[in-house]
């Protein structure tokens, strides 16, 4: 198991840098899950791994705005975002969001020196919780064919394959260069409210 960098282990206690002997429920007892705000966009990079998509999540908060997405980070107090979650609400394609009862949910990261804690399984759960107050009922995920340790965390969460995409999309880099992804994936649902 992974632990954040400048931590200390004793039996199944962790102590991160700036916590003591934090065991796992301590952890999310202080995860705070929140909705990002403008002076959160730079920390979303996570130190320059993701400065690529400074613009993309640039126009996310923008349709956030708007009220067309959600942008939701999770924070450990003095160590800052570990976690980040986009949601659209609506789409041109409505099998993933249709504004009223389907939500897709992607950008969907842990950082690597927290996983295998549960902040994952917490945050999406979370976020599901959420979406149900809003009134949607099913949501919707892309995972990449080659990552099956995400597929079958989303698995154990409820979720199931229900088609192929062929996961081919571009962006903006920060540079405005255009960059084209093609990783193909599985796309998940989950029914989250049974009403």
């Amino acid at each position: 198991m992974a632990y954040p960098q400048g931590s200390r282990t004793q039996g199944n206690t962790v102590e991160p840098l700036g916590y003591t002997r934090l065991d796992m429920s301590d952890y999310l007892s202080e995860l705070n899950i929140r909705q990002a705000i403008s002076s959160d966009l730079p920390a979303l990079e996570w130190d320059g791994e993701y400065t690529h998509f400074r613009l993309l999540y640039r126009d996310i908060f923008q349709s956030a705005q708007h009220g067309e997405a959600l942008l939701w980070v999770a924070e450990l107090p003095d160590l800052g975002i570990i976690g980040q979650l986009f949601v659209q609400l609506n789409s041109s394609r409505k099998e993933l969001a249709d504004g009223f009862q389907r939500a897709y949910i992607y950008g969907f990261r842990i950082k690597f020196d927290f996983r295998g804690f549960g902040l994952g399984s917490y945050m999406l759960n979370f976020v599901e919780t959420d979406l149900v107050k809003r009134g949607f009922r099913i949501t919707v995920l892309n995972v990449a064919r080659d990552n099956p340790e995400a597929r079958l965390l989303y698995e154990r969460q409820g979720y199931h394959i229900v088609a192929a995409e062929p996961g081919q999309w571009s962006y903006l880099d920060e540079k405005g260069r255009r960059c084209w992804i093609n990783e193909p994936a599985w796309r998940m649902e989950k029914v989250i409210d049974m009403n």
